[in-house]
């Protein structure tokens, strides 16, 4: 923003109207007094041109009574204010006396006293008087900043007093005809465009043992940082990592963390956040923070060190976001883990030893946020040991138990019950992690037994007035749904061990029960937390049944009736966005899971119209769902009972599975951009199944482990499925096909043999390729000719500028003819020596008449020479 735009900015926030125009070509210049007004003057005249003059001169004797008289005038002058007009020249006053103060220690109450003129209102005498002096005003508010270099205290502190002035603004103590006071922004703005803000970080560092001094710079900086401008300034300043590492020094009025404090929130809020806590992630900043942090747990008693403590913490958190913070070097990390554990598990260490935590709101605060940053921290793999040392699981784990009765607390009910489901929430980001931990703590048994609780009918009344506690109150499913999601963690990581425990403490046929009982309870009020709990226990058993026949044979018919159930909800649901989607999709992953491959299991499906089902699904022609229910659809129809079933089903307006499966390929097609005529016939023979994203596609080099496009191409479209599920139902004798539907038939028919076309073409390249090599190798024009365009290839990639003075040296041989790469550097292989004969052996080969067997030289028994007589000679 240019100074004229801030100024203008200023004007129009203050008389709450809108800006215009940047320009002050555009603004009408106003007056605001009459000539009679002028001419009586506010202000005494005075020629501050000649005060500058006389400042400026150096070779008189009694020189220095003069300058102190001329500028108390000037002092007494402008009691009641600084007019814009005379701010440029005012300041270069008091530039002038700071300069004389090192020689002239007299000088320091002239500019003392200017210093104080500064914290009036700057006064317009006309309305475009803001915009015009911008400029002089901003670098005048600048000097403030550089001012802070004289080595004086009462100087420095009364620049500061200005600077928070600007925040208060005051009207004028004594109305002065012909002028008024400027918009109570202004001074704020000029401090923005002017760089205040950088040149009070940068005061910083000059006052290292001057503590009063530093806290008033703090408090300026303080009202500064509530901008994002000057946050901005500050922060390139190094602002966040200067004040930091300095919270802990001595202060008895507690000012100095209060403010770091303050201005730390500021920057994290209003600046960008990453440079911030890159600023921060060093081990200078942690350790302050974590000394600050040790002290204010310990000893700091009263509401107000509570709340200091919560937010040295939240800023802390912030800093643990960064993997490459320093939290376990400077033994922060093992602390928090200490302090957030204490409560649960018994510890001998003194920094915890004899404290207790009260039940008032910040220490109740102070628990949650300890749960939060354990999640933070964990992702930091080295912090796992730290964890098993803290006995970090056992201590969660002593929320996952049903409330007892008659039992003390430390906390109230509401609180017990937040803090119970934000441990659970901890423990799904945790337990993953420490699985021998886990499973040392009969995790599995304690949370089966949880979710049994959850599910009883004991008299509960739980307050849900939190955000674990959404959609829970005065029931137990907030519980629940922290449970299974618990168990959904620990069943992805697919570990044996946890897994065969969990089916062997009868975990498939309990959350069998559990849909069972969630069903009965369904109302409108709740009923997307419990969507979201059907939805975890489908992916809970899909997860636990999935590769393993017998536990889908537990899963049995009383699974599938569930599946079926959620199969039949009604259609206009999956708009809702209450999360039918969610729960629909679990229901078809745990089809794939518990059901396919279970013979008992995929008949019983089959008798109770499940296939009918899948092709009602099908039919609602939702993208999202079709390429996982074809796929499905795929796997059942190796089951030979399917095809009748297939067969049987007819949609609206009785439309069959064929003309259903037909008309999505069509659709596919047409999305995919695939060249088709109006009867649904193949335009391009040559690439029939070519979709238009193929042909835009460029070529790029991808890693090994990535799927080709090609392969990517079957995966994501559903074209594949559908010619799968109609081979199986041997693409005949198909029901309720129109003449198009046969058209696309025949081309879904021959969707492999399109595919193996892709395969002739290589072959095709590839023979090609062979066709050239042989045509270099047996003419030596097609071997120049192909030489000279490999040399115009390489020539044309070569970087045409040089830069001078270089010397270049060709890497490539003159007068070769090969179209290989080839160098100065040759390396030659002897003649194998079955054809040579062995070392003893003529080798004058080229006067022997050697016979051809294949087109290879071959030893022979006997070889007669062109001038040799009949007899025969050992070769």
């Amino acid at each position: 923003m240019s100074v004229a735009e801030a100024a203008a900015t200023a004007e129009v926030q203050e008389r709450g109207g809108t800006l215009r125009s940047s320009s002050p070509r555009h603004i009408p210049v106003v007056g605001v007094v009459t000539e009679d007004e002028e001419a009586q003057g506010a202000f005494k005249t005075m020629d501050l041109n000649r005060v500058i003059n006389l400042l400026e001169e150096t070779d008189k004797d009694d020189l220095e009574e003069k300058q102190l008289k001329s500028v108390k005038k000037l002092v007494q002058c402008y009691q009641n204010g600084l007019p814009l007009r005379d701010l440029a020249q005012i300041f270069k006053i008091l530039n002038l006396c700071a300069e004389k103060i090192e020689n002239q220690p007299h000088f320091i109450e002239s500019a003392f006293n200017i210093l104080k003129l500064c914290g009036l209102p700057f006064l317009k005498k006309k309305v475009s008087d803001e915009i015009t002096y911008a400029e002089d005003t901003a670098n005048s508010i600048a000097l403030l900043g550089e001012l802070m270099k004289i080595p004086n205290s009462e100087l420095r502190i009364q620049i500061c007093k200005c600077i928070v002035d600007f925040y208060h603004a005051e009207p004028p103590k004594k109305h002065i005809t012909g002028y008024q006071q400027a918009s109570s922004s202004y001074k704020i703005k000029m401090a923005e465009v002017g760089g205040l803000a950088k040149t009070m970080v940068q005061s910083l560092a000059l006052l290292e043992n001057q503590l009063v001094e530093k806290l008033w710079v703090l408090k300026a900086l303080q009202h500064l940082s509530t901008s994002e401008v000057n946050c901005t300034l500050m922060m390139k300043a190094q602002a966040a990592s200067g004040i930091c590492a300095h919270l802990n020094d001595p202060d008895p009025s507690g000012q100095l963390l209060f403010r770091s404090s303050e201005i730390l929130w500021n920057l994290l809020e209003k600046s960008p956040k990453e440079e911030i806590i890159q600023q921060l992630s060093n081990l200078e900043c942690l350790l302050a923070l974590k000394e600050v942090f040790k002290t204010l747990f310990m000893r700091g008693f009263s509401h107000y060190d509570r709340q200091l403590r919560n937010d040295i913490l939240v800023i802390t958190t912030i800093i643990a976001q960064n993997p490459g913070a320093p939290m376990i070097e400077c033994g922060f990390t093992k602390d928090l883990i200490l302090f957030a554990t204490f409560n649960e598990v018994k510890s001998q260490n003194p920094l915890v030893k004899g404290l207790k935590l009260s039940n008032s709101y910040e220490d109740f605060e102070l628990k949650k946020l300890l749960f939060n940053i354990i999640v933070i921290l964990c992702k930091d793999l080295p912090t796992i040991q730290l964890l098993i040392d803290g006995k970090v699981i056992l201590a969660l784990f002593t929320y996952v138990k049903k409330p007892e009765k008659n039992k003390i607390i430390e906390w109230s009910a509401a609180q017990y019950e937040e803090l119970q489901l934000h441990a659970i929430a901890t423990l799904s980001s945790v337990a993953p992690l420490l699985t021998e931990e886990y499973m040392l703590c009969q995790g599995n048994a304690q949370v089966l037994a949880f979710l049994e609780w959850c599910e009883s009918e004991d008299s509960f009344f739980s307050h849900g007035n939190s955000f674990h506690g959404t959609g829970g109150r005065g029931n137990k499913f907030a519980q629940m749904r922290y449970s299974l999601r618990l168990l959904r963690a620990m069943v992805y990581l697919e570990d044996e061990t946890i897994n065969s425990d969990l089916c062997e403490k009868g975990t498939i046929q309990q959350l069998i029960g559990v849909f069972k009982n969630t069903i009965s309870k369904s109302n409108d009020k709740e009923e997307a937390i419990i969507l979201e709990i059907q939805s975890d226990i489908l992916l809970v058993l899909s997860g636990l049944c999935e590769h393993h026949i017998p536990r889908k044979e537990i899963f049995g018919t009383e699974g599938v009736d569930i599946i079926l159930r959620v199969m039949k909800i009604d259609p206009t649901k999956l708009q809702t966005g209450l999360g039918y989607n969610v729960l629909l999709f679990s229901t078809l992953d745990s089809i794939w899971c518990c059901i396919l491959g279970c013979y008992p299991s995929e008949d019983y499906f089959l008798e109770k119209e499940g296939i009918f089902l899948l092709l009602d699904l099908l039919a609602l022609n939702q993208k999202k769902f079709c390429n996982l229910i074809l796929g499905i659809m795929v796997e059942f129809c190796d089951n030979p009972k399917t095809t009748a079933h297939v067969n049987a089903w007819r949609g609206k307006k009785d439309q069959t599975a064929a003309s259903l499966l037909i008309k999505l390929w069509r659709k596919e097609e047409k999305e995919l951009g695939v060249k088709r005529d109006k009867h649904g016939m193949i335009i391009d023979t040559k690439k029939p199944l070519f979709t238009s994203f193929q042909e835009e596609q460029k070529i790029m080099p991808l890693p090994a482990n990535c799927p080709t496009l090609a392969v990517m191409d079957v995966a994501e479209n559903i074209r594949a499925k559908i010619y799968a599920v109609l081979g199986k139902l041997d693409f005949e004798n198909l029901p309720g096909l129109s003449a198009e539907d046969f058209v696309t038939l025949c081309i879904i028919h021959r969707y492999l043999d399109f595919k193996i076309q892709a395969t002739h073409k290589q072959r095709e390249l590839a023979n090609k390729s062979w066709e050239n090599f042989l045509a270099r190798t047996s003419n030596a024009k097609t071997l120049k000719k192909a030489k000279r365009l490999q040399e115009k290839a390489i020539e044309s990639s070569r970087y045409s500028e040089h830069p001078p003075n270089a010397v270049f040296h060709r890497t490539d041989i003159k007068g070769l003819n090969t179209t290989v790469p080839s160098g100065r550097v040759v390396t030659v292989e002897s003649t194998p020596a079955r054809l040579l004969g062995g070392p003893l052996t003529d080798t004058d080969i080229a006067l022997k008449k050697l016979p051809i067997r294949g087109g290879a030289l071959q030893k022979v028994k006997a070889v007669k020479t062109v001038n040799e007589s009949k007899k025969s000679v050992p070769t």
